[in-house]
């Protein structure tokens, strides 16, 4: 993937990374280190995020519909405002995310992951 010129692979890493705002739509970030990355509104959308490290991450308001986010490491990240529809959130780890129930309830899956108050999801 590319970013004004940029190569982005998969396993990147971009922890303390600036991305407010920045279109990301259907990139490739496989198990990328992205720990305290500022992604505030940036588009995420369709984004492969499998396995991806994000915790502490700043996600406030930001478009992860359909984003596949199997496996990522969520803990402490904010998730207030971003739009979950339809995102992969299997075996997740959400821990002390700041998260609704109504966000949540508009992820494709759970399955497996542990939800911020740490119970995990058997359905």
């Amino acid at each position: 993937m590319r970013i004004k010129g940029y190569a982005i692979e998969p396993r990147a890493t971009l922890s303390w990374a600036r991305f407010r705002k920045v279109d990301l739509h259907g990139a490739d970030l496989r198990h990328a280190e992205m720990h305290n990355a500022d992604l505030r509104q940036a588009d995420l959308s369709e984004a492969d995020l499998r396995g991806a490290v994000l915790w502490g991450a700043r996600l406030k308001g930001a478009n992860l519909t359909k984003a596949r986010l199997a496996y990522a490491d969520l803990r402490d990240s904010d998730l207030s405002d971003a739009d979950l529809a339809g995102a992969d959130l299997e075996n997740a780890n959400l821990r002390n995310a700041r998260v609704t129930e109504k966000q949540l309830e508009s992820a494709a899956s759970l399955v497996g992951a542990t939800l911020p108050d740490g119970k995990r999801v058997h359905r």
